[in-house]
């Protein structure tokens, strides 16, 4: 049965029901109703009113729910689906509805993967260019600093000591973008060495990165590896940079076939915030892979980043 039929039926019966209940009830209205008879029939239509929207309500309440979960639907987050109750045109529409979302979360996942992987392709190429180009470029200026600061006196060489001393920091700064941007250690020695030494790259003098690599993991494939340090690294940088947290314990474990990320530090925790761009690249990634990603704070503080990736 359709809505409109739906509709017209449950408004036909209340109706019809309130005019059998006229003709057959022993009521009568004066030429000029007296008081008992008009409260009769303004009682006898607040109960058809009341009987009308109650029935209306039980008939529209699929669409509620519908609202409900369309008001509240995120695709970084999905699998989120209404069960096709009801009958009629309000199953037929909550059908369309959940197709429409397979739709849409298939094109968002298959959108995100063509712009991470130009992104990805992105970043491989400035940082061969900032290792080849500018990093070659700055060898030789180091190179003829030296060869000038022995040839020349000393008040002169001692400036050029320290003029060689700032380029070599610049150099060592330009390969540490180039080793952010392109993880080489992860394609010549494996996820679970390249997390090592992010660990290490982010332990400085007011944080302190905890970490624990099994050593039973399973092998994945390159994009999954990629993805699992990304969110790695996306989370240390998170950790550094807002939350203010002096301990970060990164653990890498094989569970249930695949393997699990959690990476916990102990600052002040999201404290309500919306989900930054951080974050929702995050989702985003583990999207490809069809990880799962939760992101928690405790009521006490700190922040928990997990990605769970199925077996392959």
């Amino acid at each position: 049965m359709s809505l409109f039929w739906r509709i017209f039926s449950l408004n036909a019966a209340v109706l019809t029901v309130a005019a059998l209940v006229l003709l057959f009830a022993p009521v009568t209205v004066s030429t000029t109703a007296r008081l008992a008879e008009a409260l009769i029939i303004l009682a006898g239509t607040a109960v058809t009113l009341i009987a009308n929207a109650v029935m209306l309500r039980v008939g529209l309440a699929p669409l509620q729910r519908l609202t409900r979960v369309m008001t509240t639907v995120d695709l970084l987050k999905p699998g989120t689906r209404l069960a096709p109750r009801g009958q009629g045109e309000i199953a037929a529409l909550i059908s369309a509805f959940n197709a429409m979302l397979d739709r849409l979360e298939a094109e968002r996942a298959g959108s995100a993967g063509r712009a991470l992987s130009a992104q990805e392709a992105e970043r491989h190429r400035i940082a061969q260019e900032l290792h080849d180009e500018i990093g070659q470029t700055l060898t030789a200026v180091l190179l003829d600093l030296k060869r000038v600061a022995q040839a020349a006196p000393e008040p002169l060489r001692d400036q050029l000591l320290q003029v060689q001393e700032s380029t070599r920091n610049s150099l060592d700064e330009i390969r540490r973008i180039a080793r952010r941007l392109r993880p080489g250690v992860l394609e010549e020695l494996g996820l679970a060495s390249a997390l090592r030494a992010l660990a290490g790259e982010f332990t400085t003098a007011g944080l302190a990165v905890r970490r624990q690599v099994g050593s039973d993991l399973p092998v994945l494939r390159k994009e999954v590896e990629l993805v699992v340090y990304r969110v790695a690294q996306e989370s240390l940088t998170n950790a550094a940079r807002h939350s203010a947290a002096q301990h970060v314990d990164l653990v890498l474990a094989s569970k249930d076939g695949g393997v699990q990320l959690c990476v916990r530090d102990d600052g002040r925790g999201l404290r309500g915030a919306p989900e930054g761009a951080g974050i929702r690249g995050m989702r985003e990634r583990a999207l490809l892979i069809g990880a799962g990603l939760t992101v928690e704070s405790g009521t006490t503080g700190g922040t928990a980043v997990q990605l769970q990736v199925p077996t392959a």
